[in-house]
């Protein structure tokens, strides 16, 4: 089993506590495969929507194949996302009980077929953020000093 990361969500941890990942499937039209194969792929500002039957990526970035000339797709359009019935009502219910948000951490490529990685996150405040850049500084601070003695 082949993975080729292709594109990751790099703020989506520093912004969001993650508290549960999902695999999901994409549905592409042609060019957009090529694109994504490409890494002509930008998840910066997306984010999954939900309704009770089906789950969305919307606004993430797909650029345009240049070879595909006038058959190109929508960068930005609304993509679904394949998964199981019981996953969409599980995420359904979280987002509209639990005040929490559903986002993409990156996309990859399973055995030639598109996947996206979500996660049901809960923002971080900026306290938190704070806090986990004074943890991240500490630890460094802590090997470097044990680099210098050893």
């Amino acid at each position: 089993m082949s993975v080729k990361v292709v594109a990751k969500n790099r703020k989506a941890r520093h912004e969001y506590h993650i508290l549960e990942t999902y695999e999901a499937g994409l549905v592409l039209r042609g060019s957009e495969i090529k694109s994504i194969r490409a890494g002509q792929i930008s998840l910066a500002e997306a984010y999954v929507r939900v309704d009770g039957t089906e789950a969305w990526l919307v606004d993430a970035h797909i650029a345009p194949y240049d070879q595909a000339s006038h058959y190109n797709h929508d960068p930005r359009r609304p993509r679904k996302l394949l998964l199981h019935r019981s996953q969409i009502l599980d995420l359904w219910d979280e987002v509209r009980l639990k005040g929490v948000t559903i986002i993409p951490l990156q996309v990859y490529l399973k055995d030639g077929l598109a996947k996206a990685e979500i996660a049901v996150a809960k923002g971080k405040k900026l306290y938190d953020k704070r806090k986990e850049i004074a943890r991240r500084d500490a630890e460094r601070e802590v090997q470097r000093a044990l680099r210098r003695r050893g």
